[in-house]
Protein backbone atom coordinates (compact mmCIF):
# COMPACT_ATOMS: atom_id res chain seq x y z
CA UNK A 1 0.00 0.00 0.00
CA UNK A 2 1.62 3.59 -0.85
CA UNK A 3 0.90 5.51 1.95
CA UNK A 4 1.37 9.12 1.37
CA UNK A 5 1.30 11.94 4.28
CA UNK A 6 0.84 15.79 3.15
CA UNK A 7 1.33 17.57 6.28
CA UNK A 8 3.60 15.67 9.06
CA UNK A 9 5.45 18.58 10.19
CA UNK A 10 2.75 19.97 12.55
CA UNK A 11 2.50 16.61 14.31
CA UNK A 12 5.82 14.88 13.73
CA UNK A 13 9.00 17.97 13.56
CA UNK A 14 11.36 14.93 14.22
CA UNK A 15 10.69 14.35 17.71
CA UNK A 16 8.88 11.24 16.91
CA UNK A 17 8.65 8.19 14.64
CA UNK A 18 6.91 7.05 11.76
CA UNK A 19 8.27 4.01 11.81
CA UNK A 20 4.68 2.19 12.72
CA UNK A 21 3.16 3.42 9.54
CA UNK A 22 5.94 2.46 7.39
CA UNK A 23 5.09 -1.27 8.95
CA UNK A 24 1.89 -0.79 6.58
CA UNK A 25 2.93 0.31 3.49
CA UNK A 26 5.34 2.43 1.53
CA UNK A 27 5.28 5.70 3.50
CA UNK A 28 5.95 9.52 1.71
CA UNK A 29 6.17 11.86 4.28
CA UNK A 30 5.89 15.50 3.53
CA UNK A 31 6.28 18.05 6.00
CA UNK A 32 3.85 20.39 4.22
CA UNK A 33 2.31 20.38 1.22
CA UNK A 34 0.67 23.55 -0.80
CA UNK A 35 -2.45 23.06 -2.48
CA UNK A 36 -1.86 23.15 -5.73
CA UNK A 37 1.13 20.43 -5.01
CA UNK A 38 -1.40 17.80 -3.39
CA UNK A 39 -2.65 15.94 -6.39
CA UNK A 40 0.93 15.50 -7.91
CA UNK A 41 1.88 14.29 -4.63
CA UNK A 42 -1.05 11.90 -3.66
CA UNK A 43 -1.42 10.51 -7.53
CA UNK A 44 -0.24 7.33 -6.72
CA UNK A 45 -1.86 7.27 -2.80
CA UNK A 46 -3.84 4.77 -1.67
CA UNK A 47 -4.42 6.11 1.74
CA UNK A 48 -3.88 9.62 2.26
CA UNK A 49 -2.98 11.04 5.78
CA UNK A 50 -3.24 14.78 6.02
CA UNK A 51 -4.20 17.91 9.14
CA UNK A 52 -5.29 20.81 7.50
CA UNK A 53 -4.55 20.07 3.71
CA UNK A 54 -7.87 20.65 1.79
CA UNK A 55 -8.83 17.54 -0.01
CA UNK A 56 -11.83 18.87 -2.31
CA UNK A 57 -13.61 16.99 -4.56
CA UNK A 58 -12.25 18.42 -7.47
CA UNK A 59 -8.96 17.09 -6.07
CA UNK A 60 -10.35 13.55 -4.58
CA UNK A 61 -11.86 13.17 -8.00
CA UNK A 62 -7.80 13.02 -9.95
CA UNK A 63 -6.90 10.56 -7.22
CA UNK A 64 -7.49 7.54 -8.91
CA UNK A 65 -5.58 4.72 -6.99
CA UNK A 66 -7.24 6.66 -3.57
CA UNK A 67 -9.23 4.47 -1.16
CA UNK A 68 -8.29 5.90 1.93
CA UNK A 69 -7.72 9.13 3.89
CA UNK A 70 -6.77 9.68 7.10
CA UNK A 71 -7.65 12.80 9.18
CA UNK A 72 -4.86 13.06 11.45
CA UNK A 73 -6.77 15.40 14.08
CA UNK A 74 -10.24 15.12 15.30
CA UNK A 75 -11.75 17.98 12.70
CA UNK A 76 -12.20 17.26 8.92
CA UNK A 77 -13.41 19.95 8.04
CA UNK A 78 -11.20 20.27 4.19
CA UNK A 79 -12.33 16.96 3.51
CA UNK A 80 -15.04 16.72 1.27
CA UNK A 81 -17.25 14.28 2.81
CA UNK A 82 -20.06 14.26 -0.02
CA UNK A 83 -17.33 13.75 -3.18
CA UNK A 84 -15.29 10.74 -0.65
CA UNK A 85 -18.75 9.01 -0.50
CA UNK A 86 -19.40 8.86 -4.14
CA UNK A 87 -15.76 7.93 -4.64
CA UNK A 88 -15.67 5.24 -2.74
CA UNK A 89 -13.26 6.67 -0.43
CA UNK A 90 -12.85 5.87 3.25
CA UNK A 91 -12.41 9.24 6.14
CA UNK A 92 -11.92 8.37 9.61
CA UNK A 93 -10.42 10.90 12.10
CA UNK A 94 -9.30 10.39 15.76
CA UNK A 95 -11.84 11.61 18.46
CA UNK A 96 -9.75 11.60 21.13
CA UNK A 97 -6.36 11.95 21.95
CA UNK A 98 -5.56 15.27 23.55
CA UNK A 99 -8.17 15.82 26.49
CA UNK A 100 -5.87 16.10 29.24
CA UNK A 101 -3.31 18.56 27.20
CA UNK A 102 -6.42 20.86 26.35
CA UNK A 103 -7.81 20.46 29.30
CA UNK A 104 -4.26 21.96 30.68
CA UNK A 105 -3.75 24.77 28.82
CA UNK A 106 -7.40 25.79 29.52
CA UNK A 107 -6.23 26.26 33.27
CA UNK A 108 -2.68 27.42 31.90
CA UNK A 109 -4.54 30.40 29.99
CA UNK A 110 -7.14 30.97 33.10
CA UNK A 111 -4.16 31.27 35.42
CA UNK A 112 -2.07 33.66 33.71
CA UNK A 113 -5.54 35.98 33.35
CA UNK A 114 -5.75 35.91 37.49
CA UNK A 115 -2.39 36.10 38.28
CA UNK A 116 -0.37 37.23 35.10
CA UNK A 117 2.87 35.21 35.65
CA UNK A 118 4.32 36.43 32.40
CA UNK A 119 3.83 39.97 33.66
CA UNK A 120 5.59 39.66 37.01
CA UNK A 121 8.06 37.96 35.85
CA UNK A 122 9.06 40.40 33.54
CA UNK A 123 8.60 43.02 35.86
CA UNK A 124 10.85 41.38 38.82
CA UNK A 125 13.54 40.40 35.85
CA UNK A 126 13.64 44.27 34.84
CA UNK A 127 14.39 45.28 38.48
CA UNK A 128 11.19 46.38 39.80
CA UNK A 129 11.28 44.43 42.54
CA UNK A 130 14.72 45.39 43.75
CA UNK A 131 13.29 48.82 43.55
CA UNK A 132 10.47 48.24 45.46
CA UNK A 133 10.03 49.68 48.94
CA UNK A 134 8.03 46.98 49.98
CA UNK A 135 8.05 43.37 50.43
CA UNK A 136 5.59 42.32 47.74
CA UNK A 137 3.59 44.09 44.65
CA UNK A 138 1.17 43.63 42.17
CA UNK A 139 0.87 45.37 38.82
CA UNK A 140 -2.52 43.86 37.58
CA UNK A 141 -5.23 42.38 39.70
CA UNK A 142 -5.09 39.19 41.20
CA UNK A 143 -8.09 36.91 41.11
CA UNK A 144 -9.13 33.89 42.98
CA UNK A 145 -10.50 31.09 41.38
CA UNK A 146 -12.24 29.53 44.23
CA UNK A 147 -16.20 30.30 44.63
CA UNK A 148 -16.27 31.49 41.15
CA UNK A 149 -18.68 29.59 38.47
CA UNK A 150 -17.30 28.20 35.30
CA UNK A 151 -19.47 27.76 32.67
CA UNK A 152 -18.55 25.20 30.45
CA UNK A 153 -20.16 25.58 26.56
CA UNK A 154 -20.00 21.31 25.41
CA UNK A 155 -19.94 18.69 27.23
CA UNK A 156 -17.88 16.31 25.74
CA UNK A 157 -14.73 14.69 26.96
CA UNK A 158 -12.87 17.98 27.46
CA UNK A 159 -14.99 20.08 28.78
CA UNK A 160 -15.61 17.04 31.46
CA UNK A 161 -11.95 17.33 32.11
CA UNK A 162 -11.95 20.75 32.71
CA UNK A 163 -15.15 20.79 34.59
CA UNK A 164 -13.22 17.80 36.62
CA UNK A 165 -9.86 20.39 36.97
CA UNK A 166 -12.62 23.10 38.11
CA UNK A 167 -14.16 21.60 40.83
CA UNK A 168 -10.98 20.46 42.39
CA UNK A 169 -10.35 24.18 42.28
CA UNK A 170 -13.04 25.22 44.10
CA UNK A 171 -15.00 26.36 41.43
CA UNK A 172 -18.98 25.74 40.92
CA UNK A 173 -19.50 24.29 37.08
CA UNK A 174 -22.66 24.80 34.55
CA UNK A 175 -22.71 23.22 31.26
CA UNK A 176 -24.68 23.63 28.23
CA UNK A 177 -24.95 20.49 25.97
CA UNK A 178 -27.47 19.25 23.41
CA UNK A 179 -27.23 15.76 24.90
CA UNK A 180 -27.29 16.28 28.46
CA UNK A 181 -26.08 12.32 30.20
CA UNK A 182 -24.34 11.28 32.56
CA UNK A 183 -25.04 13.94 34.65
CA UNK A 184 -22.20 14.40 37.51
CA UNK A 185 -22.95 14.54 40.86
CA UNK A 186 -20.78 17.96 42.00
CA UNK A 187 -22.26 20.20 44.47
CA UNK A 188 -23.77 23.00 42.55
CA UNK A 189 -23.75 21.25 38.63
CA UNK A 190 -26.50 21.93 36.67
CA UNK A 191 -27.54 22.67 33.32
CA UNK A 192 -28.64 25.61 31.48
CA UNK A 193 -28.78 27.16 28.23
CA UNK A 194 -26.17 29.08 26.63
CA UNK A 195 -27.79 32.45 27.04
CA UNK A 196 -28.16 31.68 30.72
CA UNK A 197 -24.68 30.14 30.85
CA UNK A 198 -23.34 33.52 29.34
CA UNK A 199 -25.37 35.57 31.83
CA UNK A 200 -24.44 33.48 34.93
CA UNK A 201 -20.49 32.12 34.65
CA UNK A 202 -17.34 34.35 35.81
CA UNK A 203 -15.46 32.21 33.04
CA UNK A 204 -17.10 31.05 30.01
CA UNK A 205 -14.39 28.01 28.38
CA UNK A 206 -15.95 27.03 24.74
CA UNK A 207 -15.85 23.21 23.86
CA UNK A 208 -18.08 22.59 21.65
CA UNK A 209 -17.70 21.94 17.96
CA UNK A 210 -17.85 24.00 14.62
CA UNK A 211 -21.99 23.49 13.19
CA UNK A 212 -23.51 25.90 11.32
CA UNK A 213 -25.72 27.13 14.58
CA UNK A 214 -22.19 27.31 16.62
CA UNK A 215 -20.43 29.59 14.14
CA UNK A 216 -20.46 32.95 15.50
CA UNK A 217 -22.29 32.15 18.72
CA UNK A 218 -19.55 34.67 20.89
CA UNK A 219 -20.74 37.62 19.15
CA UNK A 220 -21.76 40.97 20.36
CA UNK A 221 -25.32 39.85 21.51
CA UNK A 222 -23.78 36.79 23.90
CA UNK A 223 -20.32 38.80 24.80
CA UNK A 224 -23.23 41.68 26.18
CA UNK A 225 -24.71 39.10 28.61
CA UNK A 226 -21.40 38.26 30.20
CA UNK A 227 -20.94 39.60 33.49
CA UNK A 228 -18.26 42.56 33.76
CA UNK A 229 -15.39 40.93 35.17
CA UNK A 230 -16.03 37.33 33.41
CA UNK A 231 -13.35 36.00 31.23
CA UNK A 232 -13.84 33.83 28.18
CA UNK A 233 -11.36 31.20 27.08
CA UNK A 234 -11.67 29.26 23.26
CA UNK A 235 -9.48 26.25 23.15
CA UNK A 236 -11.99 24.58 20.49
CA UNK A 237 -12.96 26.13 17.32
CA UNK A 238 -11.68 29.58 16.36
CA UNK A 239 -14.87 30.30 13.76
CA UNK A 240 -16.81 30.27 17.14
CA UNK A 241 -16.02 33.71 17.87
CA UNK A 242 -16.87 36.77 15.80
CA UNK A 243 -13.38 38.01 16.65
CA UNK A 244 -13.90 41.87 15.86
CA UNK A 245 -17.12 41.75 18.48
CA UNK A 246 -14.65 40.15 21.35
CA UNK A 247 -12.33 42.37 20.57
CA UNK A 248 -14.68 45.68 21.11
CA UNK A 249 -15.99 43.85 24.13
CA UNK A 250 -12.09 43.77 25.74
CA UNK A 251 -10.74 46.92 24.41
CA UNK A 252 -14.30 48.83 26.20
CA UNK A 253 -13.50 46.81 29.31
CA UNK A 254 -17.03 45.21 29.06
CA UNK A 255 -14.64 41.61 30.00
CA UNK A 256 -11.96 41.47 32.22
CA UNK A 257 -9.96 39.58 29.51
CA UNK A 258 -10.13 36.85 27.85
CA UNK A 259 -7.16 33.84 26.17
CA UNK A 260 -7.90 31.94 22.60
CA UNK A 261 -6.00 29.00 21.67
CA UNK A 262 -7.41 29.23 18.00
CA UNK A 263 -8.39 31.68 15.52
CA UNK A 264 -10.70 32.18 12.70
CA UNK A 265 -7.71 31.86 10.11
CA UNK A 266 -4.54 29.97 11.44
CA UNK A 267 -2.05 31.47 10.60
CA UNK A 268 -3.71 34.81 11.37
CA UNK A 269 -3.01 37.59 9.41
CA UNK A 270 -1.56 40.71 11.14
CA UNK A 271 -4.30 42.46 11.39
CA UNK A 272 -6.56 40.08 13.23
CA UNK A 273 -8.24 42.49 15.84
CA UNK A 274 -7.36 40.06 19.14
CA UNK A 275 -4.08 40.43 18.37
CA UNK A 276 -4.06 43.85 19.31
CA UNK A 277 -6.82 44.10 21.67
CA UNK A 278 -6.79 44.46 25.42
CA UNK A 279 -6.30 41.82 28.00
CA UNK A 280 -6.47 38.96 25.54
CA UNK A 281 -3.70 36.36 25.15
CA UNK A 282 -3.61 34.40 21.97
CA UNK A 283 -1.53 31.14 21.72
CA UNK A 284 -0.68 29.46 18.14
CA UNK A 285 -3.32 26.17 18.63
CA UNK A 286 -0.53 24.45 20.86
CA UNK A 287 -3.13 22.74 23.47
CA UNK A 288 -3.07 19.95 21.64
CA UNK A 289 0.73 19.91 20.91
CA UNK A 290 2.25 18.15 23.77
CA UNK A 291 4.26 15.33 23.03
CA UNK A 292 2.20 13.02 25.21
CA UNK A 293 -0.78 13.92 22.98
CA UNK A 294 1.30 13.61 19.95
CA UNK A 295 2.43 10.38 21.01
CA UNK A 296 -1.11 9.16 21.23
CA UNK A 297 -2.36 10.88 18.04
CA UNK A 298 0.07 8.87 16.25
CA UNK A 299 -0.96 5.42 17.73
CA UNK A 300 -3.95 6.28 16.78
CA UNK A 301 -3.29 7.31 13.29
CA UNK A 302 -1.97 3.94 12.62
CA UNK A 303 -4.36 1.99 14.48
CA UNK A 304 -7.24 3.39 12.27
CA UNK A 305 -5.26 2.36 9.13
CA UNK A 306 -4.50 -0.94 10.22
CA UNK A 307 -7.87 -1.53 11.13
CA UNK A 308 -8.96 -0.48 7.77
CA UNK A 309 -6.26 -2.84 6.16
CA UNK A 310 -7.68 -5.55 8.35
CA UNK A 311 -11.32 -4.63 7.12
CA UNK A 312 -12.72 -3.84 10.19
CA UNK A 313 -12.46 0.10 9.77
CA UNK A 314 -12.70 2.24 13.18
CA UNK A 315 -13.54 5.56 14.00
CA UNK A 316 -15.70 6.65 10.83
CA UNK A 317 -16.46 9.73 9.70
CA UNK A 318 -19.61 10.12 6.94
Amino acid sequence: MKIVILDGHAINPGDLSWDALRSLGSLQVFDRTPETAIVTRALEAEALLTTRAPLSAHTLMQLGHLRYVGAMFTGYDEIDLKAARERNILVTNVPTYGTASVAQLVFALLLELCHHVALHNAATHAGEWSRSPDFSFWKAPLIELQGTTMGIVGFGRIGRRVAEIAVAMGMCVIAADAGRTDTPQWPGFRWCEVDELMTTADVVSLHCPLLPQTRGMINATSLSKMKPGSFLINTSRGPLVVEQDLADALNQGRLAGAAVDVLSGEPPSLDNPLLSARNCIVTPHIAWATKEARTRLIEAVVANLRAFVEGRPVNVVD
